[in-house]
């Protein structure tokens, strides 16, 4: 059975690591609902979150052939109950249509948003949150004259204890034996 699920790769700060995942995922026919890139808490390791669609079963093979890439440091597989998550989107509404009577203290208010700007011409609302939450908003402002909309892609925390330097730290323990049994056989 299909469901979403939130891939977080830890990788080193180089080029073309994006290319390497698309062509992991399009091999197995699945499609990214959304992906962020920043930077991680640990210095020079980026993080890029991917949101996916599929089987418990797939998206532990993409993982597993994901964190064989050279520069992909660490792969999680997380379900939505096992992250703290959000999104961003802006929405640009023609000021004419939210100025009659109280339409746009209503929609702020009831959808926790926040107006960035306010122009004759139009007004840019922010809303952070859950999928679900920044479309009831889309649909409530579409008819009030709707310019544009846009949305990030999830950024995403885990509930887990266990940090990521915590694992780059086994990692380098785990580096540090193998050379010198290398050596050992010259």
């Amino acid at each position: 059975m299909k469901q979403e699920y939130t891939i977080s790769l830890f990788t080193e700060d180089h080029i073309g690591i994006l290319s390497q995942i698309t062509i992991i995922l399009t091999r197995r026919q699945i499609n990214i609902e959304s992906i962020t890139a920043s930077e991680s808490a640990v210095k020079g390791v980026q993080m890029l979150t991917l949101v996916v669609r599929t089987t418990a079963e797939m998206v532990q093979k993409v993982a597993r052939q994901m964190q064989k890439l050279v520069d992909v440091l660490k792969v999680f597989v997380h379900t939505s109950d096992e992250i703290i998550y959000q999104e961003i989107a802006l929405f640009k509404v023609k000021t004419k249509g939210l100025m009659s009577g109280n339409i746009i203290d209503h929609i702020v208010r009831t959808h926790y948003a926040r107006i960035l700007e306010v122009s004759p011409e139009y007004m840019v609302i922010e809303k952070t949150g859950h999928k679900t939450e920044i479309n009831n908003l889309l649909h409530e402002l579409e008819p009030c004259g709707l310019l544009q909309f846009v949305r990030s892609g999830r950024i995403a925390i885990t509930k887990q204890v266990k940090e990521l330097n915590a694992y780059l730290e086994e990692m380098d323990e785990a580096h540090q034996y193998k050379p010198d049994k290398i050596e050992a056989f010259n």
